[in-house]
């Protein structure tokens, strides 16, 4: 047996799965977009969301709500990943299994957990009215803050691990080199750890904004009813009011969205100052 057949063999059940449960229901709704009321091939569903100011600012806040996300997961998780790659190995799997546990927890568990925190009477509330730093609480959901302190919960595990990773392959005795020739510790971090790190800050923050864009559970439960993410928009499509073709189209316009942005981030990044990081 030939070493290409061999491998055609072990990779088909995995394809036809994915060919069954991915690939072929992405293009059914797909065509699905391309159709009006009366099932014939249209651009009403896609003309109809670009030229309804509604449905741009729903886009607008699904991007502005995913960049926010991924600013706050970077800000507090690049620091975790730079104690984790100068922990010994010990300390090291102690900070990942904190990291991964809250996720062995159902996200909706979870975001029950912020309301009760983040809520009118909740205990960050009480806290700040009880030390009389506050008249009236604070509204922390509901709102696009909210969102915002839900999906970093969910996905500041994906930035830590990314970015710990490209640490780990960091030669040590390069920061002693700098430190030799007389660099001071901020000018060693941004002129060796930061651009050899930039690898793992590119694939967390790719996840991080992937996820984000995509997020349902989080929205629909900490942003409320006035507070309403494009997902959440299309879910309602489908699910509420049968709209499918249009539902579909909303899909897609949000898939289409992520991967073009991700795209320019990626090639932004790679064709400046730290290309050379990127080449193989």
């Amino acid at each position: 047996m030939s070493k290409r057949l061999s491998v055609t063999l072990l990779t088909a059940p995995a394809m036809i799965l994915l060919l069954g449960v991915f690939i072929l229901p992405m293009l059914m709704m797909l065509l699905l977009s391309f159709q009006d009321e009366n099932q014939a091939f249209s651009l009403h569903n896609y003309s109809l969301f670009i030229q309804d100011p509604y449905y741009l600012e729903i886009l607008w806040r699904t991007i502005r709500v995913s960049l926010w996300t991924v600013l706050v997961s970077l800000l507090l998780g690049f620091p975790v990943a730079m104690y984790m790659a100068q922990a010994t190995g010990k300390m090291r799997g102690i900070v990942t299994m904190l990291i991964l546990a809250p996720h062995l927890i159902s996200v909706v568990i979870r975001n029950f957990g912020w309301v009760v925190v983040l809520g009118e009477k909740g205990w960050i509330n009480e806290t700040l009215i009880s030390l009389g730093l506050i008249d009236q609480p604070l509204r922390l959901l509901y709102n696009e803050l909210g969102i915002v302190i839900g999906l970093t919960d969910s996905f500041i595990a994906y930035m830590v691990l990314a970015i710990a990773t490209s640490l780990y392959a960091i030669d040590p005795s390069l920061n002693k080199a700098a430190s030799i020739l007389g660099a001071s510790r901020v000018r060693t971090f941004f002129s060796v750890t930061l651009p050899l790190c930039l690898p793992g800050i590119i694939a967390g923050t790719t996840l991080v904004f992937s996820l984000s864009m995509s997020a349902f559970v989080t929205p629909a439960l900490m942003g409320g009813t006035s507070v309403k993410v494009l997902p959440v928009i299309a879910y309602e499509q489908i699910m509420a009011t049968l709209n499918w073709p249009f539902g579909a189209a909303l899909a897609f316009l949000l898939l289409g969205s992520t991967i073009l942005l991700v795209t320019l981030y990626t090639k932004l990044i790679e064709t400046k100052r730290y290309k050379e990081v990127f080449a193989s």
